[in-house]
């Protein structure tokens, strides 16, 4: 043991030391950061935005005895990192593992919220950034568990169908002949639908949209011709029907676009 690390041993013995050195290294990951700690701060909670700005919540354990022993730490994550530890180590060296742990799982949460949002995911409100598993509702009463590997999302998942044996029978059939051919740059609804030969049912909000679009594009033939091409193109851009309050109003405004000018120059 060198002498610096002496040292810190000899004024850590005091209880007092333990406070000033903690308050200390909370100051360096941030007090805005600090979302609760307890009362004799051998415990704290940071709160940790990723590159993707989901906000996670970083809960660390320390001991009396710290920095000699390890802070544990918890996460709503999938499986939880090894932290490196030395009696040198600091809170912003955790905070930094934490980061860069989070990096890593990027692409798994990317991919649970495309199922989420492209796919009739059952209990959504049961579930959290630490669930690896997604109930696919697959309608006629059939289901499928999917679980997906967080360390490899785009991976083949392991399956498991739910339902009666009629309906389930051939699904299940499908995913055993085809499930070889699953393709990794291709996204888990692009492959569940390829292998199991069907169009999957879709979250109300997606059909929703797909009908406003369609509306706002039928609705389109009844304008004139230069709204009605300007009312395709507001729903191509921004997804949402162009109703026909809306229409009348943009067809006022070219009418008044066109008026002015007409009289700015008699004038």
């Amino acid at each position: 043991m060198d002498f610096i690390e002496q040292k810190r041993h000899k004024e850590l013995a005091n209880p007092s030391s333990f406070y000033r050195l903690v308050y200390s290294e909370i100051e360096e990951v941030g007090w805005e950061r600090l979302v609760r700690f307890g009362g004799d701060l051998e415990f704290l909670s940071f709160r940790i935005t990723d590159k993707k700005g989901r906000v996670h919540i970083m809960e660390i354990q320390l001991d009396k005895t710290y920095p000699q022993k390890p802070p544990s730490v918890s996460a709503e994550v999938p499986y939880i990192f090894n932290v490196k530890w030395s009696v040198k180590s600091r809170l912003k060296d955790l905070v930094q593992q934490f980061r860069e742990h989070l990096e890593k799982l990027q692409e798994f949460w990317s991919t649970l919220e495309d199922i989420d949002h492209s796919l009739c995911v059952t209990n959504k409100k049961k579930l959290s950034r630490a669930t690896t598993c997604r109930q696919i509702d697959m309608g006629n009463d059939c289901s499928i568990m999917l679980s997906i590997n967080a360390r490899d999302p785009r991976s083949l998942p392991e399956c498991r169908f739910m339902g009666s044996g009629p309906v389930v029978n051939p699904v299940r059939k499908l995913w055993l002949r085809n499930n070889k051919r699953w393709m990794k740059d291709k996204t888990l609804p692009e492959n569940l639908a390829f292998i199991l030969e069907t169009e999957l049912p879709r979250p109300s909000h997606v059909l929703e949209n797909d009908q406003q679009v369609e509306c706002g594009i039928c609705y389109a033939q009844y304008l004139p011709i230069v709204v009605a091409g300007l009312s395709i193109l507001f729903v191509w851009w921004t997804g949402c029907a162009l109703s026909p309050q809306l229409g009348n109003r943009l067809m006022s405004c070219l009418v008044i676009a066109r008026t002015v000018p007409s009289l700015l120059q008699s004038n």
